[in-house]
């Protein structure tokens, strides 16, 4: 009775803490939430805009457009936090917002994040979700979580693999029987794939550019596998010689061309977790193949340059952007079925009211 009291004045949290994005999902609920991990401040006093609410979609939009005095910065970099004291205070924004009838409680939390994460990492993501307002913290792979959240078969005693794709890493895992067979991650994501398009703007056509604008050209005409009807998109920036402001017309193939690097990173990391995998299981993905999930999923035609390169069949999940958190949300919701493969916090002020 006790537990279901605490539940219903204090649900509890799935986050999908991505170095692009946060989603929260609130048990029973959903996703409720899905802002950009980012955080405006006053430069100098570090003190965030907006009486603190300059974070998320209203921070985001300030990137490369602020004054002098005003800088937008990520608190997230390759997938873990790079400044704890802004991580908190945006992690505390976006708790009050999903779970706003709190009244005080601390809600239980789970976490995903990168499967490479070193225990000091991890002790920083505790530190910052605990002053943040969670109550009893659980980290899960975001691998899994992806596996979880894309309905792979996990607990069956056959191999299922993953490839998540997020904005700082990329995570590949085979899985079977609940367990991580074999994994690889590694700190290439849509965040890398827009710093190349900015180097090569730079160096094929003298042409500076900021990362949204790198972003948006992805998004417009990226792919990864030639497609039927080649496209071009006009980009604005400034002369690098000159300083002054021009714009330059970019192919499709070109950007492809850019995003090379990084898709044979992901491809690499794809072969290398398939290497360290067992005959059986490797047969298994012959039939059940490889599941993309993530922003960087939606890339066009990865799906079948993956397939290409490693002769799996490749599919996407149902919901890329959400897979993560939708697995987080299930590990809650099913949570004495889960717990075993989730990492607690040491300190447990909240223990008292666990089922």
């Amino acid at each position: 009775m006790l537990n279901r009291l605490r539940q219903w004045m204090c649900p509890d949290l799935a986050i999908d803490l991505g170095t692009a994005n946060t989603l929260i999902a609130v048990q029973g609920s959903g996703i409720v939430l899905d802002e950009p991990s980012v955080v405006a401040l006053e430069k100098g006093s570090r003190r965030i805009l907006g009486r603190g609410t300059a974070v998320g979609k209203l921070a985001r939009q300030m990137m490369g457009r602020t004054p002098d005095s005003i800088t937008a910065v990520r608190p997230l970099k390759d997938g873990v936090i790079q400044d704890f004291e802004l991580c908190e205070a945006m992690l505390h924004y976006f708790i009050r917002k999903a779970s706003p009838q709190r009244r005080g409680l601390r809600p239980r939390i789970v976490i995903a994040v990168p499967g490479g994460i070193t225990p000091v990492e991890k002790r920083a993501v505790f530190n910052s979700a605990e002053r943040a307002g969670a109550g009893r913290i659980y980290l899960v792979d975001e691998a899994r979580a992806a596996s979880i959240g894309a309905g792979l078969p996990i607990s069956e005693p056959m191999a299922s693999m993953v490839c998540d794709i997020g904005g700082g890493t990329t995570e590949v895992a085979i899985l079977s029987l609940g367990e991580i067979i074999s994994s690889q991650s590694i700190r290439v994501g849509g965040d890398a794939m827009d710093q190349a398009i900015v180097g090569y703007l730079r160096r094929h056509y003298s042409l500076r550019v900021g990362l949204a604008t790198a972003e948006n050209l992805r998004l417009e005409i990226g792919s990864a596998h030639p497609i039927e009807s080649e496209t071009t998109a006009e980009v604005s920036g400034a002369d690098v010689v000159s300083g002054l402001p021009r714009k330059a017309t970019i192919t499709s193939e070109e950007v492809r061309e850019a995003l090379a690097e990084s898709l044979e990173a992901i491809v690499d990391a794809v072969r290398g977790t398939l290497d360290t995998t067992g005959p059986d299981l490797a047969a298994d993905l012959v039939q059940q193949g490889l599941v993309l999930a993530g922003g960087g999923a939606l890339l066009p035609g990865l799906d079948r340059f993956l397939a290409e390169h490693t002769g799996l069949p490749v599919r996407l999940a149902g919901d890329p952007l959400t897979a993560v958190a939708t697995g987080a949300q299930i590990c809650l919701e099913h949570f004495n079925n889960w717990r075993s493969s989730l990492h607690s916090s040491d300190d447990d002020p909240w223990n008292r009211f666990d089922a």
